[in-house]
This record gives structure tokens, sequence and C-alpha cells, in this order.
């Protein structure tokens, strides 16, 4: 349906609301000129019909509205400079600026104001204009944005441009829905990011949220819902307060009943003034006080509300304010109104020149003397302002810039996208509309103070749109909490405290600012407060419980140069000393009894296994090495298997020589002459060897690092330790341990030259207790200590057998050349033989 029959059935629908009416009647002042603007004011409040029939009373029926009247007397001061050259005689040279008002005092009011410059528009250029001149180029107004919805839709239908001077909701900022509508007043958007940023100055993440029952308050309610929560702020309780309705105190009470059950300190209160001042007088009587009240620039400045008895008990108000500004000129333009007013009235004329085409008498609200309070100014200036933006869109369209305007006709939509360019200031207020409309006005961030009844506003702060950059002097504002504030502190407004540090946050509802606090466990951390999951360490680090940052690991090995180290090295030293001494003594006396009952030259290839087995415990230090890793484990097995081997063959020998050669002499001389010893060394040492191979070719051992032993530590091993293999290493070497303990014992009543049963027992309990204690420590620990125990262990039981079978021979050797003969040797044969017959 197009738009001219849509207004049409407007039409016909405001017929029964217009009857007795003519479609003029819905003007008020009017004031001729070259080039015209239509003024939509709310001189008189009037509440809409409770019937459910279309109708609307006269607006003058309704109270007289001061504010409203403040603003029609911007809107004339603006064109009386504008069309005086006051201000900018450049502005609009030899043109003049007309307007005609309408009072708008409620919907159907601004609806039928609407209605009637359409209709004036569509009459076109061969129809009557209103007093001969142009129709309207431009609308200003209306003040709310309920009132603004009607006419921004239909206006912007035929591309007439509407500057509003009070409407904020951020709807209208829609260019799809409302293509010719701007406002002089910043959009809710602002407000409520404004909003945000206070609450979030104050850590106030626990609030009420309520909103007046209109398109001011519900859309601005539900912006700043949908924001909150971004920022972390919840919602504790959302009202709606009622507009006059039945039952309206009965709500009013339970959302105060609501307030109290949710414990909240702060109250954001999206409201028009009109209604709050309606809800106020509640909370004053339900006794509730000592809270925060955030305000909208609709009621924070408002002396409608400031001036409602006992309001100072409620506690504080911080609220949002459009930023203050002043006209020169304009309360003295008010005061010579007034007397004007008075002079004309008397005589029964009209003023200046003007035709009143309603009993609009705006001397009887002029000697009111209606105070002006820093709203009215505030708004005044947004309706100035929105003056001045028609006449430089008319300046650009008229051609002004050679020095005279040229008089030629322009149509509404031709001032459109002039008013999109105009860029200008008006003081130290710049004026230039975005793409949405709206203008680059910030706020300012005020606060009520009381001195006992008297009330002021103080200004606290400021919030600029561009940089969405809030500034706080928070040291000015008095907070008003329940009891004594001597120091003046910011009042709470948060469900649950702040986790200490280390801690994270369980939610006990649906709110995400309840909780409890749980400490992260060990390995864990959490470094942001407000944090719900505890964050894992990195494998290499570690960290104990309750923690906000994760520590690197000790790395646990022998260090080349810690002192545990050298300290273990120099006994390695010692012991390969020692083992290279006895080898240097047993080759230069071989041919000795002494070396001969030893073993002969097995003697030196024993301590050349215990070297290698000396050696092998060089593995054991510094950073783990693949080539460390495979010979650690084998190379001892292997070379200490070489020794007991060649002990547990001699002391055989020994045995059989005393006591088996006699019952057994074909078989021992056999066995001896067919190089049975040598080939039992080799096939006993060959075997461990097999199966060390076995299992390093199978599952060799690799450096590795223990990250699950230590929490805190990184264990530097070699893989597969406590391998099967491994184990079965271990048993083999135990076996023959036995096994040559067992013929050791067995000689234990031979010759003293030839009885080794003691000194064999003492090596080999040397090296099962140094191995037992190695594996005991390194079960219930892998530090340090657990890695120097390995080598004492390997260290033990190289010493063990160096000192328990070399040392004693190695003496006589030395020390004791007496005893190194081969009478000494007879004679101890012959006694054992005379003892044992």
């Amino acid at each position: 349906m197009g738009v001219f029959p849509g207004v049409c059935v407007i039409l016909g629908w405001l017929g029964p609301v217009m009857t007795g009416y003519q479609l003029t009647e819905g003007t008020g002042l009017y004031l001729s000129g070259d080039y015209s603007i239509a003024g939509l004011f709310p001189l008189h409040n009037l509440a809409p019909s409770s019937s459910n029939m279309p109708y609307m009373d006269a607006c003058k029926k309704g109270k007289a509205n001061s504010h409203g009247y403040h603003l029609i007397q911007a809107m004339r001061f603006a064109v009386e400079e504008i069309n005086n050259g006051t201000k900018n005689p450049t502005l609009l040279p030899g043109v003049t600026l007309g307007y005609m008002s309408y009072d708008i005092c409620n919907i159907p009011a601004s609806l039928l104001a609407t209605v009637d410059l359409l209709a004036q528009q569509l009459q076109g250029p061969s129809g009557e204009k209103t007093g001969g001149d142009q129709w309207p180029v431009a609308v200003i107004g209306p003040d709310s944005s309920s009132f603004t919805f009607p006419p921004a839709s239909l206006l912007g239908s035929y591309l007439v441009p509407e500057i509003s001077y009070e409407a904020s909701n951020q709807l209208l900022s829609n260019k799809y829905l409302y293509p010719s509508f701007f406002r002089t007043i910043p959009s809710d958007k602002n407000q409520v990011d404004a909003m945000i940023r206070l609450l979030l100055r104050f850590n106030w993440t626990w609030i009420v949220l309520l909103g007046s029952d209109n398109s001011y308050g519900l859309q601005g309610m539900q912006t700043l819902y949908q924001q909150a929560s971004q920022y972390g702020i919840c919602i504790a309780y959302q009202g709606v307060i009622p507009d006059l309705t039945a039952g309206i105190n009965k709500t009013m009470n339970n959302i105060v009943k609501n307030i109290v059950k949710v414990n909240v300190n702060t109250i954001v209160v999206f409201s028009s003034k009109t209604i709050v001042s309606r809800f106020f007088p509640i909370v004053i009587e339900q006794g509730l006080s000592g809270k925060v009240w955030i305000g909208t620039e609709d009621w924070s400045v408002a002396t409608l509300v400031s001036n409602i008895p006992r309001i100072n008990t409620i506690g504080t108000v911080v609220g949002i304010a459009i930023q203050n500004a002043t006209i020169p000129g304009f309360q003295e333009f008010e005061s010579r109104a007034l007397s004007t007013l008075h002079s004309l009235s008397s005589k029964g004329t009209s003023v200046l020149g003007e035709k009143c085409l309603q009993s609009t008498d705006l001397y009887s609200m002029a000697v009111q003397n209606y105070s002006l309070e820093e709203y009215d100014i505030t708004s005044a200036f947004n309706a100035y302002k929105a003056v001045y933006a028609v006449a430089h869109a008319l300046h650009s369209a008229l051609g002004c810039d050679s020095g005279k305007c040229q008089k030629i006709e322009v149509q509404p939509w031709q001032l459109l996208p002039l008013l999109k360019q105009v860029r200008f200031s008006v003081g130290n207020s710049p004026v230039y509309f975005d793409q949405n409309g709206d203008p680059p006005t910030g706020y300012d961030i005020v606060t009520w103070i009381w001195r006992e009844t008297e009330w002021s506003l103080r200004i606290v702060g400021s919030y600029t749109p561009d940089m969405t950059n809030l500034t706080l002097d928070s040291d000015q504002i008095e907070w008003n909490s329940d009891g004594y504030n001597l120091e003046n502190e910011v009042p709470l407004s948060i469900c649950s405290p702040e986790c200490p540090t280390g801690y994270r946050q369980l939610q006990t509802g649906q709110h995400k600012c309840c909780f409890d606090c749980l400490a992260c466990p060990a390995q864990t951390f959490v470094n942001n407060t407000g944090t719900s999951q505890c964050q894992a360490c990195e494998p290499y680090q570690w960290s104990p419980a309750q923690s906000t940052t994760c520590l690197n690991r000790t790395i646990l090995l022998l260090a080349w140069g810690a002192p545990l180290s050298i300290a273990l090295l120099l006994l390695l030293v010692l012991t390969l000393l020692m083992t290279f001494g006895s080898g240097v003594v047993f080759l230069l006396n071989m041919g000795t009894p002494v070396a001969k009952s030893a073993g002969g030259h097995t003697c030196l290839v024993m301590l050349l296994a215990l070297t290698m087995a000396t050696a092998s415990a060089l593995c054991q230090f510094g950073l783990p090495s693949q080539p460390a890793c495979l010979l650690k484990q084998p190379l001892f097995s292997f070379s200490f298997t070489v020794c007991l081997a060649c002990i547990t063959v001699r002391s055989f020998q020994v045995v059989c020589i005393f006591k088996l050669s006699s019952k057994l002499p074909r078989a021992y001389d056999t066995w001896a002459k067919n190089y049975g010893p040598e080939v039992t060394v080799l096939v006993l040492s060959a075997t461990i060897l097999f199966i060390s191979v076995v299992r390093v070719s199978r599952n060799p051992p690799q450096p590795s690092q223990d990250l699950a032993f230590y929490a805190d530590s990184i264990v530097t091993e070699c893989s597969n330790t406590l391998s099967v293999g491994a184990m079965i290493e271990l048993v083999y070497l135990s076996l023959l341990s036995v096994l040559c303990f067992a013929f050791s014992y067995m000689g234990k009543d031979l010759p003293a030259n030839y009885n080794e049963t003691k000194f064999i027992t003492f090596s080999l309990m040397i090296y099962m207790i140094s191995w037992i204690s190695f594996f005991t420590v390194y079960c219930i620990s892998r530090d340090e200590f657990a890695m120097a125990m390995r080598v004492l262990a390997i260290v033990s039981s190289v010493l063990g057998i160096l000192c328990g079978y070399f040392m004693p021979k190695v003496y006589i050797m030395v020390l004791r050349p007496q005893m190194n003969t081969q009478a000494h040797f007879q004679n101890c044969i012959q006694m054992y033989t005379m003892k044992k017959n």
C-alpha cells in the first residue's frame, strides 16, 4: 500500500478524534517567513483517553508544561537570531525563516500534528498554503521517544527532515525505518554504554534493572540487559515501572519488595521522569534506603524528581546527563517575551504579527515565571541547535555563500542530503550528524548533593562516545549508604566476593556472578580472577595448589660439576687406581705361590673385568645419552659376571683338588686338562652377554624424562631400567653369586692359603647389601641421592671383591714375602693333611 493511501487511512481513523476540529486545530503559534519550519512541543501534559473509542481532548485541558514552554521559546529565539543576523549575518542573508508550532500533549496529538503537516504538503504547489508561505521544509521535535515514533515513520515516508531534541531511543537510528530522522540528543545506545562503563568502574556486577513502561524505558532496559552479560554484569531482578494503569501502586510495591529480596545495592532505572516521579514515593514509603540509583538523562537532573518529599533518603543518585551548555541571551529573551506578551495580550492583538490558529495563550504560561532549570537549558539548547542545523542546510540549498541567498522553492526532500552534510559549532559545541543521524554529543556524569533538604547537582565525570571513554572523579561523590560512612567508601554491589588468587569460580546458580571459590589443585593454575577453569601446567612445569603461575621443574641428574658428583668421581678414580695397582702387583709376582693359588692369569682377567665394571659407573653422570643408556647396565652385568665366574671356577677347582679329586680323579683331570675352567668362565660370561644383547636389541633403552614420579622435578634416566630383560640379568647375577658363595663355603676347612670362604662371603655380602639398598631407594626416590646410590652400589661391588679377594694377596706379596714361598705353602698343606688324618 502506498504512503498516501496510508495517510488517508490514518485520517479516516482520526475523523472521530477530530470531530469539531479544523485540520489545523492542533496548531499553535505561527510566524510567516520565506521558509518555514514546524515545531512539535509539549506545552501541556494530557493523559490519553482510557476509552476504547478513538477520542482526544483538547491539549489546553491538560496541565501546563513549563519544560515545553522553554523549548518553544528556544525555537523562537533561534529564529529571531537567524532572521536578525545577530550571531551569523551570512547564514541566511536576504531571506527570513518562519515557523509554525504544535502542542504535543500526547501521542494522538503528535500523530494529528504530523498528518496536518503532510496534508499541507500534499496540497502541492497549486494548493493553498497556510498564510501564503511555503510549507515547512523541516520539523523540530517531538520531545519523547514515544511521541516521536509515529511522526518519524510518516515523515520519513515523504523524506521530510525531522530533528528531535529529546527522543533518544536507539531504534530511531534505523535509517531503513526512519530515513529522514535526525536528533541533537545522543542515542540511548551511547547512554547504555556510559552506564555499563560506570558500573564496571565501581565493580557493580550485581544490580537491579528497572525501566518505565514506554518505548524509552523498555528499549533502553532491553539494550542494557543484552550488553550487561557481555561485561560480566548480572541482573538480579528486572522490573517494569507501570504507567497510569489500574493497580499501579500494588505493582510498584511488589517491585520494591523484590528489590529488598534480592539484596542488591545498585539499581539502574531507565525511565522517563514522569513515570519515575510516581515510583520514588513508593520507594520512600517502603523505607528502601541506602542504595545507589543510576539514573538516565531524562530524570537524573529533573526537578520533578528531586523535589519529591524525602527523596534524599533513598541513597546515592549517580546519573547520566546531557552535557551542560548555555544559550547566551536566552534568559533575557524570555524576560522580554513576557513583557511583550503582556502588552499585546492586554490589547487583544497577536504577537509580532503571529496569527493564532489555536487559542494557545503563551502569556498565560509566561506569567507563571517558570524557572529555567539545568534540565530545561540543556533541552532548550538541543532545540536551538536543531533550528540552526536547518538554517545551515538552507544556507547550502539557497547558495548563500555568495553573500546573498536565492529565493527559490526548496522541497523537504532536497534539504535531507544537505542536513547530513552540515558541520558547524554553536559556542564550543560541534554540530553534525553521523550516518545514523546521531550527534557527536557526549554525557556528563552527575551526582546529587544534599545539604539537609537542599538539593544540588555536581558534575563528577564525563563520557565521550567517539572514543567510548569514561572519566570520573569518584572522590567527588558523596555515598549516602545505610549507617555511617565516615570514610566515604564506595558501596559494594556484588553477589559473591572475588575469589582469592589461585582459586577458580564454581557457579552456584543461574547467574555467573554468584559462585563458590575452589582452590586449583597441584599442577594447575589460574592467573585471572573470575575464571571458572584451572589451566593445566605444561609438561615441563609444575605448580603447588592455589597457584597463579607455573614454575619450571627441577631437572634431576648427577651433574659433572656438582659436589656430590665430584666426590663420587674421586671414589671412582681411587677404585681404578686400586684395581690397576693390584694388577701391576699380580703381574710382577705371577710366578709366586700366592698368585698361582689365586688363579694365576685368571686374576688379571678378573681385575680387567673389575676395571670395566668401575668404568660403567661413568655412564651415570650428566644427561643420559644413547650410548650411555646402551652400555650402562650391560657393561656392568657382563664385567661383573666375568669376575664372579672366575671366582666360582677357582673356588670349584680348589674344592675339587682337596675334596673331590680322590673320588672322581678321571672326571676332574679330564675337565681340567681340556680347558674346563676357561670354557666354564666363557660359557657363564657368554650367557649374560647373550641376555644383555637380546634385551638391548629387542627393547633398547633410550634417554627419557620421567615426569610422573615427582610433581616438581624431571627425572632424567634411561628407559627400561626395571624391564623384564633387566630383571633376568639381575636374577642371573644373583644365582651366580649364590653358586660362588656355595663353592667358597665348601672350602671353609681347607688350608689357610686356599681357604677364601670368609673373604668371598664378605665380598658377596657387600655386593648384595649394596644392590638391595639401591633398589630400595630407587623404588621410593629418583633424586640425585638415588642416582648416587647406584654409583655407590657399583663401586661397593667392585671394592668388595677387590678388598675381599685381592687385597689380602697383595698384602702378602708386598708386605709378607716370607709367606709367598713354596715351602710355606707345603707346610700349610702338610698341617692340613695331618689335621685331617
